[in-house]
Formats: structure tokens, C-alpha cells, sequence
């Protein structure tokens, strides 16, 4: 009996030495250690990489409206577009000058024909002012409030003949995805007041025009 209970014993403590070598080894084990972690971090990680990626697609289009403002400006300034002027071969109203900013940004910006007889992501703003000093300096807002939307109301397509001072800005509403900091630094929101899910381009350029014939 004694030495029945006594092989018994031994046998319970190789198991229990087993398996204390066995989570002994796999303590020290390393396989697998990199796709764990791995899993761990792939989530941040390819945040920051699509948030990296989605910032410098936003600065191209930045640009790209930056560029599209000066060349229309340009053509304001030495009269290849003109307003009221009773000239067929320049004159545009407000919907050809769209269009025209449109094609400029096309290659990565689409207008549709509804957004180009109502705007709801591209606004443009051209008019003659008396002097330099008398264009405004700010973004009209919908109120004073610290978080607030553009007011478009105030937005028209004046812009004037020869001799005359003129601005021509443009606003774009660039859909952000992945941008994790931008709906939080900037102070353009929607009326209700949410984090807006984009952000807002605007691009400026203030010319005297040539005095064109």
C-alpha cells in the first residue's frame, strides 16, 4: 500500500514538474512575439499613415485652388474675363466663371452641374471694392460665437472693369477621412455646432485691374 502511494507521489510530481518546464518554456518562448504586437499597433499605425497620407492629398488640393484663384484673378485683372461689359467674347456671369474655376481644378476636384447652379462645397466670392483698404481681412461667419460656419450670403460676382481694385476668393469644402487633428483646430462648424467632418479651403488674391480697352 505504502509503495502504491508512494509511485503515485512521484508520478503526480513529474506531472507537476512537466508542466512547470513546460509554462517555464513558454514564458521564455519569443515565437509569434512580433505578429502579436504587431496586431496590437497596426491599428494606430495605419491611422497615422492614412492620416499622414490624407493630409498631403489635402495641401495638393489647397494648392491646386490656390492656383486655380491667381490664374482666374490674372484673367480678371488684364480683362480676358470681364463682367457686364457688353463684350460676348469675355464676358461671364457667375455660372460660366464657375465652370471656368472648375476646369481649373479638375484634376482633382469635380463639379457637378447642381453644384455649379448651388453651391454646396465651392463658393466663390468676386468683387470690386473703392480701395484696398475696404476688402474684407476675415471669413464672414454666421455668428460671433468661437465655433461657427462660413455665411455665404454675403458672397458675390461683381467683379469690375478696367482701373478698378477687385478680390476674388474662393472656398472649398475638402472631405476629411482619416484626419484626426484638423475637425479639432479649426473653428469652422456646422450651424448645429458638431465637429465638422471637413475642412475648410480658402484661397485669396486682391489685384487692381489693367487698364484694359
Amino acid at each position: 500500500m505504502t509503495s502504491h502511494n508512494s509511485d503515485r507521489n512521484h508520478r503526480t510530481e513529474r506531472i507537476h514538474r512537466s508542466r512547470f518546464r513546460l509554462w517555464r518554456k513558454l514564458a521564455r518562448s519569443r515565437d509569434g512575439a512580433a505578429a502579436i504586437e504587431f496586431a496590437i499597433l497596426a491599428i494606430p499605425y495605419f491611422l497615422i499613415i492614412f492620416a499622414i497620407i490624407e493630409t498631403f492629398v489635402a495641401f495638393a488640393a489647397e494648392q491646386l485652388v490656390t492656383n486655380a484663384v491667381n490664374t482666374l484673378g490674372r484673367q480678371l485683372r488684364t480683362g480676358q474675363i470681364t463682367y457686364q461689359m457688353s463684350r460676348p467674347a469675355t464676358d461671364m456671369d457667375v455660372a460660366k466663371f464657375r465652370k471656368a474655376f472648375c476646369a481649373e481644378v479638375s484634376i482633382m476636384i469635380q463639379c457637378s452641374e447642381s453644384e455649379i447652379a448651388t453651391p454646396s462645397k465651392l463658393y466663390i466670392d468676386a468683387r470690386s471694392f473703392p480701395n484696398f483698404a475696404a476688402i474684407p481681412k476675415t471669413i464672414p461667419r454666421v455668428s460671433t460665437a468661437a465655433f461657427a460656419d462660413i455665411d455665404p450670403t454675403s458672397f458675390k460676382f461683381t467683379p469690375g472693369g478696367p482701373d478698378t481694385v477687385n478680390m476674388l476668393r474662393a472656398y472649398y469644402r475638402w472631405q476629411v477621412i482619416t484626419d484626426l487633428v484638423r475637425p479639432y483646430i479649426t473653428t469652422i462648424r456646422p450651424a448645429d455646432g458638431s465637429m465638422p467632418s471637413d475642412f475648410l479651403i480658402v484661397a485669396t488674391t486682391a489685384f487692381q485691374n489693367e487698364k484694359y480697352p
